[in-house]
Parts: C-alpha cells; sequence; structure tokens
C-alpha cells in the first residue's frame, strides 16, 4: 500500500473547513487553514490536491500517529508541544521529513530569533573524528555547522544529529565558509586555490585562482561573503603581492579585483595580506583587515574599501596596541577591535565615518601596557546586538547600555555607554584557551586549543 491513500468516509464533508485524516489507523482532525502552514510542497497539499483527492473518503497515512501528533501541533502553534520531549529529535525530523515540513520544525527550534545572548549554556559536545584540533569553523543561518581539523571538514546539521565527514587535498584548512547546509568555500595558507567543496558527495565543484603577476601560486588568507559576492584575500606564492578578489555569488566568475599589491624592498605595510573579510550591508562597504608581527612589535591595517567603485574609502594604521582581532557590528554601527598588547576591548563608531580615527574603551579607562601580549590569541565577533570576546579560556559579553537623559559627544552623537558580562556557569568556562567562535540559529560555536570537540552552547528553548 502507498504511504497515502483515500478510504471511504461519510459524504457530506467536502465544504467542510473540517479535515479528517487517518494516520496508522488513528483519526485525526484538523482544519484546511492549519494545513495550508506546511506550504504547497508538503504532503499535505499532494494529498488535498492531487485528481484522487476529488474521490469522497478520508486520506490515510501509514505512518506513525504519535509522532504525527506533535508534528499536528507544530502546524497549529509554530511550536513543539511539550510531550515532544518524549520522542528522540531525530525521528521528529525524519517524519518531519517525510511531510515535507522540516523548514517549520528548524524554524521552531533554531531560530536566530530565539537566540539570547544572557541566557546561553554550554549543552551539547560535538566529537570530532582523529587527533586534529579545528582550524577553522563556520556556520549556517539555521544553526547548521561545518568544522575543519586538519585535512578534514566535518559537518553537523542544524539539529546536531546528523554528522558527515570528508577528506579534503589541503594538508590543514585554514579559511572556511558555508555557502550553504550542503557547500563550503574552502582554502589554506599552504596550498594554492579557493575550493568549492560539496559536502554531501565530498568533491571540489570548483577551484579559483588569482593570477598575480609573478604567476606563482596563490593561497588564501580569508574568505568573506554578502548576498551578491564572495570575497577571497590571496597572497602569491612567493609572499610579495596580494589582493582581494570579488566573485558572483551565483555563478563565481570573478567580477574585480580591489587592494592589489606589489611589495618592493623594505614596504613592510603593502605586504600585510587582509586575514579577515567582513561586509557591512548597512553601509555597502567591506572591512579588510591584516595584521604583521615584526621586530618592532605588532602592526596591522583595517580599510573599508567600496567594492563596486574599487575605492578605498577609510583606511587606519595600527601600530600601538595593534588589534589581535577586529569586528563590525552593524547593529551598533561600529567596528570591534581587542588590543594584542593591553588585551582590553576598544570601539569605533561608524556613523562619523569621515572623523573616525580614535578607539574608545569599552571599559572607559585604559591600561596601561607593560609589554605583555595580553591579548594574543584573543577573538572578537559581534552577533545581534552583543560583542564577544575571548580571552584564554573565557568568554566576555559587550552589551550597549541605554541611558535614560544620553548625552552627545564632541561630534554631536549620542555617547555610548558599553557593560561587560562573563558568560556561562563557572564549569562551563574549564577548559584551555578558545580557539573560534561562531554563531548560528539560536546556537554558539565554540572550538579549544587541542581539544577534538566542539561546544554547543544554547538558549533553551520549548521542545528539546
Amino acid at each position: 500500500m502507498p504511504p497515502h491513500a483515500p478510504l471511504m468516509a461519510p459524504s457530506g464533508r467536502m465544504d467542510s473547513n473540517i479535515v479528517t485524516i487517518d494516520v496508522g489507523g488513528q483519526i485525526f482532525q484538523t482544519t484546511k487553514q492549519t494545513l495550508t502552514a506546511a506550504g504547497t510542497k508538503s504532503l499535505f497539499s499532494e494529498i488535498f490536491h492531487s485528481p484522487a483527492s476529488a474521490q469522497i473518503g478520508v486520506p490515510f497515512v501509514d505512518r506513525d500517529p504519535d509522532l504525527f501528533s506533535v508534528l499536528l501541533s507544530l502546524l497549529r502553534t509554530g511550536n513543539l508541544p511539550s510531550k515532544a520531549k518524549a520522542f528522540d529529535l531525530q525521528d521528529l525530523v525524519s517524519e518531519a521529513k517525510f511531510y515535507g515540513i522540516e523548514s517549520l520544525l528548524v524554524s521552531s527550534q533554531s531560530n536566530p530569533s530565539q537566540f539570547d545572548a544572557f541566557n546561553l549554556e554550554k549543552s551539547l559536545i560535538l566529537p570530532l573524528n582523529g587527533r586534529d584540533s579545528p582550524s577553522a569553523i563556520s556556520t549556517t543561518t539555521f544553526g547548521s555547522v561545518h568544522v575543519s581539523h586538519g585535512s578534514k571538514i566535518t559537518s553537523f546539521d542544524w539539529s546536531m544529529q546528523r554528522k558527515s565527514t570528508i577528506l579534503t587535498r589541503f594538508f590543514a584548512v585554514d579559511s572556511l565558509l558555508a555557502l550553504s547546509p550542503s557547500v563550503a568555500a574552502a582554502g589554506a595558507t599552504d596550498f594554492s586555490g579557493l575550493q568549492i567543496l560539496d559536502l554531501e558527495k565530498g568533491y571540489v565543484k570548483e577551484t579559483l585562482n588569482w593570477e598575480n603577476v609573478t604567476r606563482s601560486s596563490s593561497t588564501v588568507q580569508a574568505i568573506g561573503s554578502s548576498p551578491e559576492f564572495l570575497f577571497t584575500s590571496f597572497e602569491s606564492g612567493r609572499r610579495n603581492s596580494n589582493s582581494i578578489v570579488v566573485y558572483d555569488i551565483g555563478n563565481l566568475k570573478p567580477i574585480t579585483e580591489i587592494g592589489t599589491n606589489e611589495i618592493y624592498g623594505a614596504d613592510l605595510d603593502s605586504g600585510i595580506p587582509a586575514t579577515k573579510l567582513c561586509w557591512i550591508s548597512s553601509y555597502n562597504l567591506l572591512m579588510a583587515s591584516g595584521s604583521h608581527s615584526g621586530p618592532s612589535g605588532v602592526s596591522g591595517n583595517i580599510k573599508l574599501w567600496d567594492v563596486r567603485s574599487g575605492n578605498l574609502v577609510w583606511e587606519l594604521k595600527e601600530k600601538v596596541d595593534c588589534f589581535s582581532d577586529v569586528t563590525v557590528s552593524e547593529n551598533l554601527s561600529a567596528i570591534f577591535k581587542v588590543g594584542v598588547n593591553s588585551g582590553e576591548v576598544f570601539v569605533m563608531d561608524l556613523r562619523n565615518l569621515g572623523a573616525m580615527n580614535t578607539w574608545v574603551s569599552t571599559g572607559g579607562t585604559r591600561k596601561v601596557v607593560n609589554g605583555k601580549k595580553e591579548g594574543a590569541g584573543s577573538k572578537i565577533e559581534s552577533h545581534a546586538n552583543q560583542v564577544f570576546c575571548s580571552k584564554g579560556g573565557n568568554l566576555e559579553l559587550w552589551s550597549e547600555v541605554l541611558m535614560g537623559s544620553p548625552r552627545n559627544s564632541e561630534d554631536g552623537l549620542q555617547e555610548r555607554v558599553y557593560r561587560r558580562n562573563l558568560m556561562g556557569r563557572v564549569k562551563d568556562m574549564e577548559g584551555s584557551r578558545i580557539t573560534h567562535f561562531s554563531f548560528g540559529g539560536n546556537k554558539m560555536f565554540v572550538t579549544r586549543k587541542d581539544q577534538q570537540f566542539v561546544e554547543v552552547w544554547q538558549s533553551s528553548v520549548r521542545g528539546f
């Protein structure tokens, strides 16, 4: 018998708003409006809009009625009922796929709107195969995650229930960007070319290279993206030139190059390739940052590029307490950095782009730099209305405090005040230095030095 078939039933219901379904021998009744929430590609749409539905009968679906009951509640309310906890999540995922409503299940359980920075707790450990520690991590909007470790990339779906691993041609993957739940861009600092990988089938779909003036290999230093473009920071194999290549994210054809540098003599500033790329959609600008450690300390630069014109809009050269890492918060309209020497978090306001040239400590006062690199290895990222900064094995959460009577600064903009919170419970922060963290769905993913797993931090949601 097919998984669904019409059975004869009393007449008189064809014009009713009430819909009757027989699932595994158990009768369910709901409304047409409820089933409409399943979408046009769902099994319900197929049942009730197929020629067979013209017959007077009750559609029969040969599936588990208890699981269907949970999914019917999802259709009615948009949330899973409390009784869903009695079932294995993977069983619900399989059933949701069968009925064609997995997207509704994803939205109820791993929606970015459910992310609550102040209620994140370490909820799960995702083990990785082999002895290699994670070298890069990338997430998708609804919480699937890709992790590179050694020459492998391991992917977990949004439910953290399905795991797959592929072997790449790299010795180690240094840059990784999820283009979809099943496709990623990957590159390395010691291997030529940006590879577009099919993570489900485990093969290279395409390899993108930069044709530099010396015609040497082109290694990948960073990857970024916008809805329209894929950005890749390349450095020549001889390390005497670098550039950011802009590709059409749809067909992966090169559109333009920006920030191309050729190094002559001891001109070290132009020799610093971009090692982080962040798209600022509200300004239509690309932030490119990179740093270099030399005899006189760490120096670097932060540049804002207009991709369409290829013009450099703004640049800041860092020599005193250069950034260990830097990020952009669109919601806060600001650039944040963590100083490599002080370990402090600093902010620069994007709202006054032309005059932007001074860092302000989020803590209010600057530390006296004592020569130690207290911020070495620290990472900083923004998500929603918060900024997250790792220091050693701990994570700090910085939030803007709304003032009752706002004061204006000298440039006429409202002054901002930020406050720091230490994240997680004490036992959550026990561990070695944090190397990467990223966000997807209602989750934060954390990796640590010399550890062969990924920590999942999650805000509690109804259901699981």
